[in-house]
């Protein structure tokens, strides 16, 4: 069975129903410096915070510290049935809707390839990416493209938004999106 990115987690969406979640009264987590000082640290940040062995919790304060307030998770893409969906979640419930998942199974993601473009202090990557259960796995269970919107404050790189769709038969990634600018 194939799932990208964070599809597994639109799998927990199903399992439970959606709920409001109160992050403004949630303290700010200060950033690792390291993580947030490039477009590329914080993309890096973002693969590595969310991978890891099955039965080993993830750093979802290190995970919480990557994104700007408001900030979305979006996994989108078409059920077996042929229907579309697209599910929108804040930090917190990407956490509770994922998080158990991502560390009961063992999940690791790492970036293939990369387009991006920037503007100011705004940046988008397209981000190939593959999935594993575990690091050593010969092939990868899942591609996709993420869609990361950055933001910086003059001091900082900020996730503002992250949307994904995984690789399908009907949807292969392009040959375009398996190169980095550059390459």
């Amino acid at each position: 069975m194939r799932i990208s990115l964070f599809v597994a987690a639109f799998l927990a969406v199903h399992a439970a129903p959606a709920r409001a979640q109160d992050t403004a009264a949630a303290a700010p987590v200060t950033a690792r410096p390291a993580d947030v000082a490039s477009e590329d640290a914080i993309i890096a940040a973002l693969y590595d915070v969310i991978s890891g062995p099955a039965g080993t919790p993830r750093d979802w304060n290190r995970m919480r510290s990557l994104f700007a307030p408001g900030a979305r998770l979006i996994p989108t893409g078409k059920r077996r049935d042929g229907t579309w969906f697209l599910v929108n979640w804040d930090v917190e419930e990407y956490i509770t809707r994922a998080g158990s998942q991502l560390e009961a199974d063992g999940f690791f993601e790492r970036e293939i390839a990369r387009q991006s473009e920037r503007y100011g202090n705004m940046a988008h990557a397209f981000s190939s990416y593959e999935s594993r259960h575990a690091e050593a796995d010969s092939l990868p269970f899942a591609r996709g493209i993420n869609s990361i919107q950055l933001r910086s404050d003059g001091t900082r790189w900020w996730v503002v938004t992250v949307l994904w769709e995984g690789e399908r038969p009907d949807n292969p990634i392009p040959a375009r999106y398996l190169t980095s600018n550059g390459d």
